[in-house]
């Protein structure tokens, strides 16, 4: 009996202990719902969001609680409650009211600007202190996303025909739950636990925590993710160029003055937000912002973005702040396409390590708390000068931060809790699993709760997904998709699906299969694509090809083989046999379509070939990260072409074809006779700090704030009949970097030599990959240069820097806002033994009507100048 009764016990134990869940609505006083307010328990790291209804909720263990609503520009309101045990419900509904910033009686001194601009460089002043007052912490962060269309063309641009599966409604949905741990400066690891995206049971989400560390308004230049340019924070060091400031007003909250401050773009299209920051008398931090872009800030790929964050003290005895929650909305409209969509992230469960002990005390008092009703004292302002002159005193800063970073790394623990360690550069790992959760699990989880929209689309998607997968329905999706179209076939290619077996055939377009030159004549060089795809992303790829040469009447069949066989290592195997007809520079620009048009037209055939047959073989793969090794190996029999036919369509008097034999300054004659070369190669790619994903299905590699060094090894084999013999070594670095308000610099520098006395034919020749027609492929090569009269058997040095200012001087135009063009400025450089000191210099623009880039270089040789010319090609 004593057993059942000590059963019973433990029983109503466990049962009695069960969390209890509060859940209701937030609205205004007129009864609109509170989209994204926040919920938090006071004195814990417990927070939740409403959703797009206004709707809330919490698990909570039985007892009692102080619940604390807020919403950007309303009074926050407390309530106490008592949980239940045994999984009960507590309806709780609760209305915020506007927030009264009353604006009192303010004396400005020695400026007649608003008292606004005072606030602001205070909390200018203390920007750094609040970027790095915390060290380290680690969250767990629950993140939904949604996109809907809400409206759908028929086809894009009038030409390609849209999906029988893009429809109006949501079009994808998901959810997160991670575990989010950072480090100063940047070093943000995420743990992703669980994921689910409506309506694909095996589907993971991308909701990055980490993505969202870009909007921290603390950094004088956010990247928003929508837009090459970067945008200029609020209380930026050099704000006040950009911003206009208004102060609405002040109010008391828990003891605190919060100042609601206007900010609106100085000019309409500067790189800037409008809307309104609040801001903490005294310590002047963050309380909360409500801001946003439109398409005057020069978006590329929404119409606008309207962001809210809110900020609160951590957990603990410190005193630092940490954001609750960020919701992001955003509209589009762009090929016929309207829609619109939102990301919600809500960050609980903080453990933190300050930087600094105690923080500094502030330069000036807090003003006394008034009563709710009484009338604001009126309050001295400082002027901007006054106020800038009472920077806190930080020395040691940096050396503070470094300190407390090497201390909870070598603890590999945050605010005195153990925590993971990951592999360096990975800044994100997606356990196995994470998509095995059922519903349950995520009602429990879920701090935010579904609107009823979300309800539907998960409940459609879910319950039709057997179907949406099955045979029978992917077979009548393709069958429509599939539909050929004259204009696929013309400009995009041909593409036959098999969705369900995961496989698919593709005809390039047939300006890429019919083609003209004065070797072959007409050609149609016919080819197609079998991709083969798993679940686990690898991949088999198949690419047969017949070419035939109409005026020479030659025919070259051959075939490629791609093996994608390890996602983690990004390893493939490569083979090719066959004959080829090719360019002498296999890199070259000149693509067969502008060698066609320039023959036809302008009686240029810049394009000279020769005809190899053989094959060969390569492997890469990735053996640690950041670092690629590329091998091939392969043997060719090669044979000299000459011009077949002097056809075209229009004559320009007194020019003639060239022959089918490049000029060279250091091989007066490039013809050769009938070879055969066995060549070995190895190229490794090493890019330091590569950031990385790790996912159940492979890995997702990102930049790195170092360049990337390449070495490269080419080796001509003499032997087994081979004709060369050669070594050729390089080396070279490459680098994007961000300038800020600047723009984005690249560049590339490559350096290299033959080694002793090589015996090679003009193929094996270093070439340089340049331009003589007006269309450029490739904006970061040669412009102005021959295609091969510097091609060396020698030395080399050849760099590329090409620097995207991003309107920061165009959009000072008015006219030039309005078209969105961005201005970019180039420098190619080449020297070897025959070159001299080559130099080209390009001016340009980019996104004329949104995708073209037109440059305008001059070329000088050893300071002379040698050529000018206007080149266009894809630019946005």
């Amino acid at each position: 009996m004593a057993r059942y009764l000590l059963l019973l016990t433990f029983l109503a134990s466990v049962f009695g202990a069960q969390a209890g869940i509060v859940r209701g609505r937030i609205t205004d006083t007129k009864g609109a719902a509170l989209a994204f307010a926040n919920v938090a328990v006071r004195n814990t790291s417990t927070s939740t969001a409403t959703n797009e209804q206004g709707n809330y909720q919490l698990r909570l263990n039985p007892g009692q609680y102080e619940l604390v609503f807020q919403y950007v520009g309303y009074k926050p309101r407390t309530e106490t409650i008592r949980v239940a045990g045994g999984d009960t419900a507590t309806v709780l509904n609760v209305v915020l009211e506007s927030e009264n910033y009353r604006l009192g009686e303010v004396v400005v001194r020695a400026t007649d600007r608003d008292p606004a601009y005072a606030i602001v460089q205070q909390a200018i002043n203390w920007r750094r202190y609040h970027q790095r007052e915390v060290a380290a912490f680690k969250a767990r962060v629950y993140i939904k996303t949604l996109g809907r269309f809400t409206d759908v063309p028929g086809k894009i641009l009038g030409l390609v025909k849209v999906g029988p599966d893009v429809k109006p409604g949501i079009f994808y949905l998901s959810e997160s739950l991670s575990d989010m741990t950072f480090r100063q400066p940047n070093v943000v690891q995420e743990r992703m636990l669980s994921s689910r995206v409506s309506g694909d049971a095996k589907g993971i989400s991308f909701n990055r925590a980490s993505a969202g560390r870009g909007l921290n308004f603390y950094n004088n230049v956010l990247k928003s993710g929508f837009s090459e340019r970067g945008f200029v924070s609020p209380i930026a060091d050099g704000a006040m160029l950009f911003y206009k400031y208004e102060l609405q007003g002040s109010t008391q909250q828990n003891g605190l003055t919060i100042n609601k401050i206007r900010v609106t773009p100085r000019r309409r299209t500067d790189p800037v937000f409008s809307g309104y920051i609040y801001v903490v008398e005294g310590t002047w931090r963050l309380h909360s912002v409500s801001l946003d872009l439109t398409k005057d800030a020069q978006l590329d790929y929404v119409d606008n973005i309207h962001i809210e964050q809110l900020f609160a003290p951590a957990p603990g005895p410190s005193d630092v702040w940490v954001m609750q929650s960020q919701k992001i909305t955003m509209g589009f409209e762009a090929f016929g396409f309207k829609g619109n969509g939102y990301v919600t992230a809500v960050l609980s469960n903080y453990q933190v390590t300050p930087t600094y002990p105690n923080r500094p005390a502030p330069q000036t008092a807090p003003p006394a708390v008034a009563s709710k009703d009484a009338e604001p004292a009126p309050v001295m302002r400082e002027s901007v000068a006054d106020v800038k002159k009472q920077k806190p005193v930080l020395h040691g800063f940096a050396k503070q931060v470094k300190e407390r970073v090497r201390r909870s790394e070598r603890s590999d623990s945050i605010g005195g809790l153990p925590v993971e360690r990951m592999p360096r550069g990975q800044v994100m790992v997606v356990e196995k699993g994470v998509n095995e959760r059922d519903t349950s699990f995520w009602s429990e989880v879920r701090p935010v709760p579904l609107t009823d929209e979300e309800k539907k689309d998960y409940h459609l998607k879910d319950s039709t997904e057997v179907i949406r997968s099955s045979r029978p329905y992917q077979d009548s999706l393709d069958r429509k998709r599939n539909e050929p179209e004259p204009m696929k076939f013309l400009v995009t290619g041909y593409t036959y699906r098999n969705t369900f077996k995961k496989w698919q055939f593709s005809v390039a377009p047939v300006f890429n299969i019919l083609q003209y030159n004065t070797v072959e004549g007409a050609v149609v060089n016919a080819q197609a694509t079998y991709t083969q795809n798993t679940d686990d992303r690898r991949s088999f790829s198949l690419t047969p090809a017949l070419r035939y040469g109409f005026a020479n009447k030659l025919l070259s069949p051959s075939v490629e083989a791609v093996w994608q066989h390890d996602p983690v290592k990004l390893a493939r195997l490569g083979v090719g046999v066959g004959q080829t007809i090719e360019n002498f520079d296999l890199n070259s620009q000149l693509t067969p379509f502008i060698n066609t048009q320039y023959t036809l037209f302008r009686n240029r055939n810049y394009a000279k070939y020769y005809r190899r047959l053989g094959g060969d073989i390569s492997y890469t793969t990735e053996p640690l990260n950041g670092l690629t090794v590329r091998t091939a190996l392969s043997y060719y029999d090669r044979r000299e072409l000459q011009n077949a036919t002097i056809d075209l369509i229009k004559d320009v008097a007194g020019r003639a074809f060239t022959p089918n034999r490049p000029v060279s300054a250091e091989l007066p004659n490039t013809s050769f006779a009938r070879n055969q070369a066995l060549t070995a190669e190895l190229t490794l790619s090493y890019r330091p700090g590569q950031r990385y994903i790790t996912r159940p299905d492979g890995k997702l590699n990102f930049g790195s704030k170092w360049p990337t060094f390449r070495f490269t090894y080419l080796q001509g084999i003499q032997a087994l009949g081979s004709d060369v013999r050669y070594t050729r070594l390089g080396v070279g670095v490459s680098q994007s970097v961000n300038m800020g308000l600047l723009g984005t610099s690249s560049y590339n520098v490559m350096t290299g030599a033959y080694l002793g006395t090589p015996r090679l034919y003009f193929m094996d020749y270093r070439h340089f990959s340049g331009n003589q027609t007006a269309f450029a492929s490739n904006f970061a090569q040669f412009q102005l240069l021959d295609y091969y009269l510097y091609s060396t058997r020698d030395r080399y040095l050849e760099a590329h820097y090409n620097h995207h200012f991003n309107g920061f001087f165009l959009n000072k135009i008015p006219l030039m806002r309005r078209l969105k063009w961005q201005e970019v400025a180039s420098v190619n450089y080449l020297r070897t033994p025959s070159s001299g000191n080559y130099v080209e210099l390009g001016v340009g623009v980019e996104h004329v009507l949104k995708v073209l880039r037109v440059d305008f270089y001059t070329a000088l040789q050893s300071g002379n100048r040698q050529a000018n010319g206007l080149r266009i090609g894809l630019g946005f």
